[in-house]
C-alpha cells in the first residue's frame, strides 16, 4: 500500500486499489491501524483519503478523532508502560501478565480503540476487585500501584479523546464495527471526478421527501437539533457498475489530451456537443477493447456523465437541474464545507456535496472564458451568467485579494422558462386583481420601477411583466449580467433586442458603461425599454429619457429599496438624480421576502403598488407625492385596493383613460376592464389544476393575451363598446377549444 502525504493540501492519500480489504476506516481494522500509525508520525489533523476505484475522504474533524487516539497511544507507550508503573519491589512475578495485557491493549488500540477501551475498563474493574479482596499487604499494594500508576492514567488519557466520549453511551452495543459508522461519514467520489459526496445521510436524520431530478435522486432530511435541512443528492454516477467506473476513468484520461480549438471555446454549446461525440466514440472503443458488453443507450448515458465532468461544470449542473433550487453557495476556503442551497420548499439547506479545490479552479477558468472578464487578485470579483442543460444562473465569483480564503461562488438560478403572472398567482406572490391592474398599467405604457430587498423576486417579476407586453411591440433590454428571459422570448417570436453593459463591480474597460448602453438603446427606435437593474449612473440617462418623452411604450426596471420612499432616497441621494426628475416615475412596485413568526419559513409577496404624483417640490413623502393603490394585508395574506383606487382617484389610471375615448370620464369602464383582465388570469390559474401546469407557462399566457386583444377589437367593432362580459365569454370559448 502506497502512502502520499501532501503537506500543501493537508492530506494523506493511501492507495488501496489492489488490497483485499475495502476502502473504509470504519469497517476495516487494518486501515484504522495504518491511519493511526501515519497520524502518529505527522502529528497533525489532515484529510485522509483511501483510494480504490473511488476515493473515500475523511475530513478534519474525523481525522482529529483518530489523531487524539494516536497521541494518547504514543503517550501511553512513552510515559505509562514501564516496569516502575506496573509492579513494586517484591511482586516482580506479576510483571509478565500485566505487560502482556498492556502490549495487547496497545496493539488493539490501533485496530479497534473502542474495544481496547472496553478491555481497559474490564481490567480496571478486575484489578480493583482483586485489590479489595487481597489479604496480603504487599500484593494489595502492588495491585493498587498497578491500578493508580498504569491503568487509571491510561483511562484518563482515553477519556479526553472525542471518539471515546462519543462511544461511551454505546459501549454495550459495540460487538462489531458498526458503531464506528455512527462517527465516521466519508465523502466518496469516483476517480474520474473531483467532487466528494457524502453517500449516506447521518444516522439520526429523518427522511422528509424524496424525488427525482433527471437521472438523479434528491432526498431531503431533517437533521436532529438543526434548523437547516440536508439536501442529499444521489447522482447517476454513483449507481454505476465497477466496469463502467473503469471505462469512465480511462475515457477521462484520454479525453484530457483533447485540446479544443479557439472557436469551440467561444461557443460552449458546440464544445459540449463535440466532446459528447468524442466521448461516446471513445467509450464505445474502450468497451470493445476491454470486452465489456454494454448497450448503446447505456453508452450515451455514460457519455453524458463524461461530458458533464469535462466540458461541463460537474456537480453544479446536477443541482441547477432541480427546479426547486433558487440559490447555490460555494464558500471559501473550498473543500472545508459543503455546498449550501436555498430550496423553494425547504429554504436553507446544506448538501452532501463537498467540492474540491480542483473543482473551484476549473469553474473559475470556465467563468472567465464564458464572460471574457478577468478573475484574479487585481480583479477579485467576476459577474457573469451561465447556461447549462437544465438551468440558467447568474454567477458571482470572488477570489483573493477580496476573499482572504480564496475562491468562492454564489449562483442565482433562473427558470428555464419565463415567469408569468399566473405562475405568481399560483405561488401567492400576487393575487389576480393586482396582476390584472398591473397588466392594464403595462398596456397603458407607464414607467415602472420594481423594488425590493435582495432575493425578493424583483428580476423574476420584471420578466413576468415583459411577458404581458404585446409581441407586436419592440423591446430593448439593458443589463450588465444577463438575467432576463430574452432568448426564451425571442423563441416565442418577440421583437426583442438585448444590450449588455459594463458591470459596475468588475468595470471591464472593453464593455460600454451602463449610461452609454442606455443612450444606445434609445437610438434603436421606438420600443419598450427594460433595464435589468438601476444601479449607478445609468439612472441619470434613464430619467433624462423619461423626462424628454423619448419613450412612448412601457419603461420598467428593478432597483433595491424596501419602500417607495426608500426608492426615492436611493435614486436621488445615492444615484444623483434631481428630485424633480424622479417625477418621471409613474409607479413603484414593492416586492419583499416575508418571514413567519418562528423565523424558519420565508415567502415572497408583492406588498405595495404606489403611484408617484407630480405636484410636489422636494419630498414626495411629506408633500403627498406617494399614493398607494394597493397595500398588503398581513392578516389576510393578500394585496388589497386602497380607497384611492376604489373611488377612481388614481392619477395614473385617469391619465391612461384620458387618451382612450371609451374610457375618458368613465371610471366604471376602466374598473370593468381591470376586473376582466383579473378574471382571465384567475381562470388560467384555475384551469391549470385540471389541464396541467403548461397552462401557466409563457406560450399559453402570451397566446391568451393576444386572443384577449383580438377578441376585444372584434367585440368593439360588433357592439361599439368594450363589453367585458362578452369579451370574457368569447375568450373562455377560445380557451375551451384551445385545451
Amino acid at each position: 500500500m502506497a502512502y502520499e502525504y501532501d503537506e500543501e493540501n493537508q492530506r494523506i492519500r493511501m492507495n488501496v486499489l489492489k488490497s483485499v480489504y475495502g476502502a473504509s476506516i470504519e469497517d476495516y481494522p487494518v486501515w484504522m491501524a495504518a491511519t493511526i500509525d501515519k497520524l502518529m508520525e505527522i502529528k497533525k489533523s489532515v484529510r485522509i483519503v483511501l483510494a480504490d476505484t473511488r476515493e473515500h475522504e475523511y475530513d478534519f474533524s474525523e481525522s482529529k478523532m483518530l489523531l487524539e487516539i494516536a497521541l494518547a497511544l504514543e503517550r501511553t507507550m512513552k510515559e505509562v508502560i514501564s516496569i516502575k508503573n506496573v509492579v513494586i519491589r517484591g511482586c516482580e512475578d506479576d510483571a509478565a501478565p500485566r505487560y502482556e495485557f498492556l502490549q495487547k491493549f496497545v496493539a488493539e488500540m490501533r485496530y479497534d480503540p473502542i474495544e481496547a477501551y472496553k478491555q481497559l475498563l474490564r481490567e480496571i474493574r478486575h484489578t480493583s476487585v482483586r485489590a479489595q479482596r487481597e489479604y496480603d499487604d504487599l500484593k494489595r499494594s502492588c495491585l493498587q500501584h498497578y491500578l493508580n500508576s498504569a491503568l487509571l492514567p491510561i483511562e484518563k488519557l482515553l477519556d479526553s479523546c472525542l471518539l471515546i466520549q462519543k462511544a461511551k453511551p454505546h459501549l454495550a452495543e459495540h460487538k462489531n464495527r458498526s458503531l464506528y459508522r455512527k462517527f465516521f461519514h466519508p465523502t466518496v467520489r469516483p476517480n474520474f471526478m473531483y467532487t466528494h459526496y457524502m453517500t449516506l445521510p447521518p444516522a439520526d436524520a429523518e427522511l422528509v421527501e424524496r424525488y427525482a431530478v433527471g437521472d438523479s435522486i434528491v432526498e431531503i432530511y431533517q437533521m436532529h437539533g438543526k434548523t437547516r435541512k440536508l439536501y442529499h443528492l444521489i447522482p447517476p454516477e454513483f449507481r454505476l457498475a465497477e466496469e463502467e467506473y473503469t471505462l469512465l476513468d480511462n475515457a477521462r484520461r484520454y479525453i484530457g489530451r483533447h485540446e479544443p480549438r479557439e472557436v469551440e471555446l467561444q461557443d460552449p454549446h458546440r464544445l459540449r456537443e463535440n466532446l459528447f461525440r468524442i466521448g461516446l466514440d471513445m467509450l464505445r472503443d474502450l468497451s470493445k477493447v476491454n470486452k465489456i458488453e454494454i448497450s448503446e443507450k447505456r453508452l450515451q448515458e455514460l457519455a453524458d456523465i463524461l461530458t458533464r465532468y469535462t466540458a461541463g461544470l460537474g456537480t453544479i449542473e446536477l443541482i441547477l437541474e432541480d427546479e426547486n433550487i433558487q440559490d447555490i453557495s460555494v464558500n471559501s476556503p473550498v473543500g472545508y464545507s459543503p455546498i449550501y442551497v436555498f430550496h423553494g420548499v425547504y429554504e436553507e439547506c446544506e448538501t452532501n456535496i463537498v467540492p474540491s479545490m480542483e473543482d473551484a479552479e476549473s469553474w473559475a477558468t470556465r467563468f472567465r472564458l464564458l464572460s471574457g472578464r478577468p478573475l484574479d487578485e487585481a480583479n477579485p470579483v467576476l459577474d457573469t451568467e451561465l447556461s447549462v442543460p437544465g438551468g440558467r444562473a447568474r454567477v458571482a465569483a470572488i477570489t483573493r485579494s477580496l476573499s482572504p480564503d480564496g475562491l468562492g461562488f454564489a449562483l442565482r438560478r433562473h427558470r428555464d422558462k419565463p415567469w408569468t403572472f399566473p405562475l405568481f398567482i399560483q405561488n401567492k406572490m400576487i393575487d389576480p386583481f393586482s396582476a390584472g391592474l398591473l397588466w392594464f398599467l403595462i398596456d397603458g405604457a407607464r414607467t415602472m420601477l420594481i423594488a425590493g430587498t435582495r432575493s425578493s423576486g424583483k428580476s423574476s417579476f420584471l420578466g413576468a411583466c415583459m411577458v404581458q407586453i404585446m409581441p407586436k411591440i419592440r423591446i430593448v433590454t439593458v443589463e450588465d449580467t444577463l438575467e432576463l428571459p430574452v432568448e426564451q422570448m425571442r423563441a416565442l417570436e418577440y421583437n426583442i433586442e438585448r444590450l449588455k453593459s459594463r458591470s459596475v463591480i468588475t468595470r471591464v474597460e472593453t464593455e460600454l458603461p451602463a449610461e452609454e448602453a442606455l443612450r444606445t438603446a434609445l437610438r434603436l427606435g421606438d420600443s419598450a425599454l427594460i433595464v435589468g437593474e438601476v444601479r449607478s449612473r445609468e439612472a441619470l440617462a434613464l430619467y433624462e429619457a423619461m423626462r424628454i418623452g423619448a419613450l412612448a411604450n412601457v419603461v420598467a426596471g428593478t432597483i433595491h429599496g424596501e419602500s417607495a420612499y426608500g426608492v426615492f432616497d436611493r435614486v436621488v441621494n445615492d444615484l444623483g438624480v434631481p428630485p424633480t426628475s424622479f417625477k418621471a416615475t409613474d409607479l413603484i412596485v414593492i416586492a419583499n421576502m416575508l418571514r413567519s413568526p418562528d423565523g424558519l419559513h420565508a415567502f415572497r409577496r408583492v406588498v405595495e403598488l404606489t403611484e408617484v404624483r407630480k405636484h410636489w417640490k422636494s419630498d414626495p413623502a411629506d408633500e403627498g407625492g406617494f399614493v398607494n393603490l394597493l397595500e398588503y394585508s398581513a392578516k389576510d395574506d393578500v394585496l388589497k385596493p386602497t380607497s384611492t383606487l376604489l373611488t377612481g382617484e388614481s392619477v395614473v389610471l385617469n391619465d391612461i383613460a384620458s387618451r382612450v375615448r371609451e374610457w375618458k370620464g368613465n371610471w366604471d369602464s376602466i374598473w370593468s376592464n381591470i376586473q376582466l383582465r383579473a378574471n382571465i388570469l384567475k381562470t388560467l390559474t384555475d384551469y391549470s389544476k385540471a389541464k396541467g401546469p403548461e397552462v401557466l407557462e409563457a406560450p399559453t399566457v402570451i397566446e391568451s393575451n393576444s386572443m384577449f386583444h383580438i377578441i376585444s377589437s372584434e367585440v368593439k367593432e360588433e357592439t361599439g363598446e368594450l363589453d367585458s362580459a362578452l369579451i370574457y365569454e368569447k375568450w373562455q370559448g377560445w380557451l375551451k377549444n384551445r385545451f
